[in-house]
């Protein structure tokens, strides 16, 4: 039998690319950079290994074409790039995303992703909790990463090292005090979202009756626990979002007429609309709701010099490099908060504009909004499980569209949608919704 037959080999191939790639600075703060670097370098051969062998089941025209024109942006922008060797390494870092991305929406269907998914979400979210709290127990202070950050010499930190080279604050018990964990992921905000997916993925398993409830109730408990207590704003707002789009599904579901149907679209979008209008009118107060400052935790700062960088070249941008490299201009000096240098813009759509310019803005929106749109659809369509049967709405076809919700929301305060995780959250979802569900549970 052929490895890729093997159920076992492929539940544990899914769930270690996942955990990878949701909880990659776990791994570079355990077994190093190179150690990172030669686990991906697996994985991507890996990934290549199984295009190759499931060629029969796509092809490259049938690839959505904004993400074909996405990476093509990417790859042509290392002529005009700022920093070309920079732009190199990250578009061969987009790229082998990208081939991961595709290989599994290929050779795995919705059913075995959300079980894999499912899988990597519980290790990561109950590594955290159990990592916290022998932190918290334990320890008693707080934890700095085994291997550093590339660039920091532990030996030569100030007195007051900056809190956001810790790995573990210390925090657990002191939650109810302003307190936030971070998890295995060494991040707070990065935990909150992998919270995220897990409520919506363990909701989806709880509801979709193919796993044991007492479990899914369990680990949707967890999740909920994970987003509270790493008190991110941003995917509390996440949640909000992914739930008013679950009520919207489900009344358009039950609007089966298409006048009724009509209405429905019609009112979910005045809806949506008076929302956005709302939010933005009182962001103040639903910001101090949250906990958070009116500037977003600095964010503004790094806004302001991402934009006044982005608007001397436009239109092409500086040229692509995914997430920043602090040992080139302009990312050596470009922004910092709380004393530490930053790999992001802490947006996707300015990190968009400021590496690809105007064009990479409304590349990378038509390649979002064509596979929300998508999405979209495949909830709200009753499945056809064959030539003329139509089937029952199940809770698993909401996956694609709650995941992009999720990095939509996210993608306001976070640019994760371009690296790791989301990228590759992004393109599996692009392609499957695209090329259909091919492969065998």
């Amino acid at each position: 039998m052929r490895l890729i037959e093997n159920r076992h080999a492929r539940t544990a191939f899914l769930v270690l690319m996942l955990v990878t790639l949701l909880a990659g600075d776990a791994w570079r703060y355990t077994i190093g950079w190179a150690g990172f670097a030669t686990l991906v370098g697996l994985m991507a051969a890996a990934s290549v290994t199984l295009l190759w062998m499931q060629r029969h089941r796509w092809r490259f025209g049938a690839l959505p074409y904004p993400l074909i024109a996405f990476i093509a942006l990417a790859m042509l922008s290392i002529a005009w790039s700022f920093y070309p060797g920079a732009s190199a390494l990250g578009v061969t870092a987009t790229l082998l995303t990208a081939i991961g991305a595709v290989a599994v929406a290929v050779t795995y269907s919705w059913a075995e992703i959300l079980r894999c998914l499912g899988l990597a979400l519980k290790f990561v979210l109950g590594l955290s909790l159990v990592f916290e709290f022998v932190v918290s127990a334990f320890i008693r202070r707080p934890v700095l990463p085994p291997v550093a950050e590339p660039g920091i010499d532990y030996a030569h930190l100030p007195d007051k090292i900056p809190p956001m080279l810790y790995w573990s604050r210390n925090e657990l018990f002191d939650v109810l005090h302003g307190g936030k964990i971070q998890g295995i992921v060494g991040n707070s905000t990065l935990l909150s979202f992998v919270a995220l997916l897990g409520i919506v993925v363990f909701g989806i398993q709880l509801f979709d009756g193919a796993y044991r409830k007492r479990w899914s109730i369990l680990w949707l408990t967890i999740a909920a626990l994970c987003l509270a207590l790493s008190r991110s704003a941003t995917n509390i707002l996440g949640l909000a979002a992914v739930v008013l789009v679950v009520v919207a599904v489900l009344f358009v579901r039950r609007a089966r007429a298409p006048r009724s149907r009509t209405i429905t679209f019609g009112s979910i979008i005045v809806v949506a609309l008076g929302g956005v209008a709302l939010a933005f009118v009182f962001s103040k107060q639903v910001l101090a709701l949250l906990g958070k400052s009116s500037d977003l935790t600095n964010r503004t700062e790094i806004w302001n010099a991402v934009i006044g960088l982005a608007q001397q070249r436009p239109l092409f941008g500086w040229g692509w490099v995914s997430y920043w490299v602090p040992w080139v201009a302009p990312f050596d000096h470009l922004a910092q908060n709380n004393g530490v240098r930053q790999l992001h813009a802490h947006n996707a759509w300015l990190d968009i504009w400021l590496q690809l310019g105007i064009l990479g803005l409304v590349v990378f929106g038509v390649l979002v909004l064509s596979t929300l749109a998508r999405a979209w659809v495949f909830a709200i369509d009753q499945p056809q499980s064959g030539p003329v049967r139509i089937g029952g709405y199940t809770a698993a076809t909401l996956l694609p569209l709650l995941v992009m919700v999720a990095l939509i929301v996210q993608s306001v305060a976070e640019s994760r949608l371009l690296v790791e995780g989301g990228l590759f959250l992004l393109v599996l979802v692009a392609v499957k919704t695209k090329t259909g569900d091919t492969a065998k549970a």
